[in-house]
């Protein structure tokens, strides 16, 4: 009798399921629709027919690469930022300009003195690119995929400034204790002998929002302009020296690759350093011990600005900064594509809905 009445409940089972499954979909369509949505959510178009993944690896190779591109170029060019920063702080003892910068420096504190501040510079600036340059290429991809191809096109100029603004900002969190210690180095030579011993005195004598963050409102200012007319005047330019030479951004390799990387990251790099100078000259000044007098950091920039003047504000110091960060954007480019090749990641470009997908 059990024996029968299990077979019962057996059968009766499987006429409700079999039930179940006539209403429904087929298993294989169910798991392939889900599959397709999943892979779609990972996926933008690439420049073939084929499909392209930008996945969580892509975006840490580009956070890899604009980390390293960042922290060699500023490390590279920390002799010019040490004169360029002491010429704003200082223009009426460094008045003889970039050249004569350099001999005053070399012969006050020797060769070690244009050296002054490496070590923030370079852990500070690695830090921001990872966090810029991988951001970037984050937002941008994800504009771009929620937009489609056609309107990401038509749209890629406001897509590269709302991506760099965004990535900026995370970054400019990150920077700014570093950059701040860096000043006082530079402003301080006798300061601390280095990036920790520095930090843990400026923190230690004016805590961790005055001594690191006092210049978190000019770094903004200075940081945000200056990265969105750096990536935006960039791809625009390389997408017009491409065009110029009939060719997209992606259908270029080798010699071409790069001098366009070069070309377009220099006319970026001074575009710029010019939107970026007035803010810079008051990160410099607010970050000196005194500067301002007392009260507010807002307060504290209006007294640096109103002593100062608008035409000094803007001026001082910028036939150096247009060198160093022209130099310097043009080698951030070229070594971001260059790290980026090294790990067989293949950089994100918008293309016209015509000739490809993104």
């Amino acid at each position: 009798r059990k024996l029968c009445k299990s077979a019962s409940l057996q059968f009766r089972k499987e006429k409700i399921m079999s039930g179940f499954r006539s209403l429904a979909l087929p298993q294989s369509v169910l798991l392939s629709a889900m599959d397709r949505k999943n892979n779609s959510s990972k996926r933008v178009m690439a420049t073939s027919s084929e499909e392209k993944v930008y996945d969580l690896a892509y975006f840490l190779k580009g956070a890899l690469a604009g980390g390293i591109c960042c922290a060699v170029t500023h490390g590279a060019l920390c002799p010019v930022d040490v004169v360029k920063t002491r010429i704003q702080l200082d223009p009426v003892t460094f008045n003889r300009g970039l050249i004569g910068g350099f001999k005053q420096i070399i012969e006050a504190e020797g060769m070690k003195g244009l050296a002054t501040g490496l070590g923030p510079t370079v852990v500070g600036y690695f830090i921001q690119g990872w966090f810029k340059f991988g951001g970037v290429e984050f937002f941008k991809i994800q504009f771009a995929k929620n937009l489609g191809d056609e309107k990401a096109w038509n749209n890629k100029t406001a897509i590269y400034l709302a991506s760099s603004a965004m990535a900026e900002f995370i970054a400019d969190i990150f920077l700014c204790p570093l950059e701040a210690t860096r000043i006082r180095l530079v402003s301080q030579p006798t300061f601390a002998s280095g990036l920790i011993s520095g930090a843990g005195r400026l923190m230690a004598e004016e805590g961790i929002l005055r001594g690191f963050y006092s210049g978190f409102g000019p770094i903004l200012m200075k940081q945000i302009p200056y990265t969105m007319a750096k990536f935006a005047v960039q791809g625009e330019a390389a997408d017009r020296i491409a065009a110029s030479m009939g060719k997209t951004q992606a259908d270029l390799t080798g010699g071409s690759k790069l001098g366009v990387a070069l070309a377009s990251g220099v006319i970026a790099g001074v575009c710029a350093a010019i939107i970026s100078h007035p803010a810079d000259t008051l990160l410099s000044k607010v970050n000196k011990a005194g500067a301002g007098g007392t009260g507010s950091i807002m307060t504290r920039l209006g007294r640096i600005a109103s002593e100062i003047g608008f035409v000094k504000l803007c001026t001082v110091g910028l036939g150096a900064r247009c060198v160093m960060i022209g130099t310097l954007t043009a080698g951030q480019f070229l070594l971001f594509d260059l790290v980026m090749d090294l790990t067989g990641a293949e950089k994100f470009h918008f293309h016209p809905p015509a000739t490809a997908a993104h």
